[in-house]
């Protein structure tokens, strides 16, 4: 089964990541070491953003 690719860049997460204040674990334990709150938390942010450049783009 071939993996699929991500929807947010890796940079996108890592700015993410130092916004939310834990990129200092995803440097030292990866992606899997961060909380499921965290994760959330970015997933949430990056749907913030989005919306917030849709209605800007619509205007």
């Amino acid at each position: 089964m071939s993996r699929r690719r991500g929807i947010m860049s890796e940079r996108f997460k890592e700015e993410l990541a130092k916004d939310l204040g834990f990129y200092d674990t995803v440097q030292k334990e990866g992606w899997g070491g961060i909380r499921a709150r965290d994760a959330g938390n970015m997933v949430k942010r990056a749907v913030e953003m989005a919306e917030e450049q849709l209605s800007r783009q619509q205007k």
